[in-house]
């Protein structure tokens, strides 16, 4: 979550070259996944941690996709019955097409109609966030509409990247301009809209000043050069004021951005740490940033990833009040392996943690403090009690 219309995260394919925390939810056409850099200092293992690297067999992977290639058939089907069968909750395997276009949104671009979809906590696949001016804002999609049917076809339990990929279209080259049947269901009330895919451009992060001397720096996805924005948008705020970091809706990115909004936040230090296939490693903040003026951080529960991630590691070192509610809770690992026919496997190998040694997955993050509806004004009020607002 990920330019909309899709889930983000940096994937190489390049096996080890980079570990992508793939959320859960958020994919709109064009996903954001989040990226791990395969290196950092190791710490110890914490005796509760879970190994999850066996839960596909990587071997047993590669010679489906080897053997259905070879019969002619699809090597990417082939995958994705084996990851099925798996029990990987977050594994998923994308074609050349998926792929390229996953990228393509890390630099905030993508082709599809504007929307972002997450799986609800009931299981359901729902709209998280919907483009302003995009194809699904015009057509009155709104965020929590049941999403039910694509092109006649039940979306039911499908992994949230299938419902990603054919709300894409596939090839870019072709998608654009292509027509998308959606059955959207909003309360007791159903219906179907055709939307028109086209190529479409996001902002991650926005700036605007707010009352006094604070400003409000919202970031909607941790795309390529949002860590920069996030610290230029620190440095040129007025000197005495503070931050309101709106990481509301935020269904992650690449953690090498996140990472670098933590370091305009914090000097130095411990961001969080993660294991693969059960070796301890940890991400560091570099030194230099910003700790003396207030922060407050505005979450919720489409706050995922590496936003979670983020958020941890200011909750956990002291350095911002957390406002609104719980953050989704998605804190495992995914590393991408290449297989035969260009496409590529996310697989789960192992979870993040805080600072303080908190599992983010499945319990997500607890504000400081609970905010409903009318969030913001609260965090204005906790930034101005802070000497931030003034």
């Amino acid at each position: 979550m990920p330019g909309p219309d899709f889930c983000s995260s940096p994937r190489s394919v390049r096996r080890g070259a980079v570990l992508t925390l793939v959320f859960v939810s958020v994919l709109a056409t064009a996903a954001a996944t989040n990226s791990w850099p395969e290196s950092e200092a190791r710490v110890p293992r914490p005796s509760h941690t879970r190994d999850v690297a066996s839960t596909v067999d990587r071997a047993e992977l590669a010679k489906a996709a080897s053997e259905a290639e070879a019969d002619g058939k699809s090597g990417t089907k082939a995958a994705e019955e084996v990851v099925s069968r798996s029990g990987d909750r977050w594994g998923a395997v994308y074609d050349r097409s998926e792929y390229k276009e996953f990228e393509d949104s890390l630099d905030g671009e993508y082709t599809g109609v504007g929307l972002w979809v997450r799986r609800s906590r009931d299981g359901h696949i729902e709209v998280a966030k919907v483009q302003p001016g995009g194809p699904a804002a015009l057509a009155g999609l709104r965020p929590g509409d049941g999403l039910r049917t694509i092109d006649g076809r039940q979306v039911g339990t499908s992994p949230v990247t299938a419902v990603v990929a054919q709300l894409r279209g596939g090839d870019e080259a072709s998608a654009a301009g292509t027509a998308v049947a959606v059955g959207v269901q909003r309360g007791r009330q159903g219906w179907t809209r055709t939307l028109r895919r086209v190529r479409l451009a996001t902002d991650a992060v926005t700036v605007r000043k707010l009352s006094g001397k604070a400003t409000l720096v919202k970031v909607t996805a941790f795309s390529r050069g949002s860590g920069a924005q996030v610290d230029r948008a620190v440095r040129t705020a007025p000197a005495g004021g503070g931050i309101l970091l709106d990481l509301r809706g935020n269904s992650g990115g690449l953690v090498s951005e996140a990472t670098a909004a933590a370091s305009a936040l914090l000097d130095g230090g411990l961001v969080a740490t993660y294991d693969v296939h059960g070796t301890q490693r940890a991400v560091y903040a570099r030194p230099g940033g910003d700790t003396g003026r207030p922060l407050v951080v505005l979450i919720d529960g489409g706050t995922m990833s590496a936003a979670e991630l983020l958020t941890g590691a200011l909750q956990d070192r002291g350095r911002a009040v957390t406002v609104g509610s719980r953050t989704f809770g998605k804190g495992s690992v995914q590393m991408p392996s290449p297989l035969p026919g260009g496409s590529v496997a996310e697989l789960t190998v192992g979870h993040y943690r805080t600072p303080a040694g908190r599992s983010v997955d499945g319990h997500g993050i607890t504000p400081d403090v609970t905010a409903g509806d009318r969030a913001e004004p609260r965090a204005e009020t906790v930034l101005s009690g802070l000497g931030g607002g003034a």
